[in-house]
């Protein structure tokens, strides 16, 4: 399929602006810049309430933002993972996403404010996120929540720590996850796939961003052959948490996403793979101007509620 008009537009708009690469400027120059791509999420949909909790991690604190819907009852939950390559991005990035995945999902999510790179490499971010998911589910009741119906999720780099904790709670004994979301997720570090090859350039992520991305992240070039870096690397992803993959026919990472997605299917995982044509990376958090981040979002929250209502 031809890119979606709306995508086209999106991407002429940033080569009019005539932005310098990602990979001339510094971490904290490019978190400036990504700030105001929230507005590109659209309206928010009404929760009931919105919290904020510090909770403890391996020497420090971060935060959890958490969003309550409507309703009463004990909910489902999802721990969400943001994008940004490990080094960008928070829980306010990707609010609106948040919001909107409650409302229709009628799940507790509680956002994860990670510690970025490089100011705290690999692997902080992953035990971060994993630290998230057991208070979460160790927390549930005072959060209106069930800790028997726990997923995760996340997008790109976030999508890659939900693929990681997801392998974590299984190598660890818990906690016990229901379902793994991962929009247009990074499977593995230096991949050389057809999508990097025919998207690498001139669709909004480039191959030199994520070059960037992972000089930020990592410690030595050694680390990109750890499963908490490249889940799909994993000998056995056997008896990890069902799955919905989402990818985007004009993105760098389509094709390891779609990979891992194969690779959970021969494992006997169940698996719901979707690709969005016409779509490039970052639709999900882009419903303001592109119909189908809001498709994505509503599909997302419908297979929340079909896993949750068989438990």
């Amino acid at each position: 399929m031809t890119l979606d008009p709306k995508a086209k537009a999106f991407l002429d708009m940033g080569a009019a602006a005539g932005d310098p690469p990602m990979s001339t400027l510094t971490p904290e120059q490019n978190r400036e810049r990504t700030a105001g791509l929230k507005a590109l999420s659209g309206e928010p949909k009404p929760v009931a309430k919105v919290e904020r909790r510090m909770i403890p991690v391996e020497g420090a604190e971060i935060e959890l933002r958490i969003y309550t819907p409507e309703g009463s009852g004990s909910f489902p939950l999802l721990v969400y993972f943001h994008g940004g390559g490990w080094v960008i991005g928070d829980v306010e990035t990707v609010d609106t996403v948040c919001r909107n995945i409650a409302h229709e999902s009628e799940c507790v999510v509680a956002s994860v404010n990670y510690r970025l790179s490089p100011e705290h490499k690999f692997p902080v971010p992953v035990e971060d996120c994993y630290a998230a998911v057991q208070w979460v589910a160790s927390h549930a009741q005072e959060l209106q929540a069930d800790a028997s119906r726990l997923a995760v999720g996340g997008d790109s780099a976030g999508g890659n720590l939900a693929a990681v904790v997801s392998q974590l709670a299984k190598e660890r004994k818990g906690p016990e996850i229901s379902l793994q979301v991962l929009i247009y997720p990074v499977t593995q570090v230096g991949s050389d796939t057809e999508s990097y090859r025919e998207n690498g350039e001139g669709y909004f992520l480039t191959a030199d961003s994520m070059q960037w991305f992972f000089q930020q992240y990592l410690n030595t070039d050694e680390e990109k052959m750890d499963v908490r870096v490249s889940p799909l690397l994993a000998e056995d992803l056997s008896g990890l948490p069902p799955a919905l993959v989402i990818t985007a026919e004009y993105d760098p990472l389509r094709d390891e996403g779609e990979m891992y997605a194969e690779r959970l299917k021969q494992a006997g995982v169940s698996v719901e793979l979707t690709r969005y044509d016409g779509m490039i990376h970052g639709f999900f958090w882009m419903a303001g101007i592109m119909d189908q981040g809001g498709q994505a979002i509503s599909q997302v929250s419908s297979r929340l509620r079909s896993v949750f209502e068989r438990l």
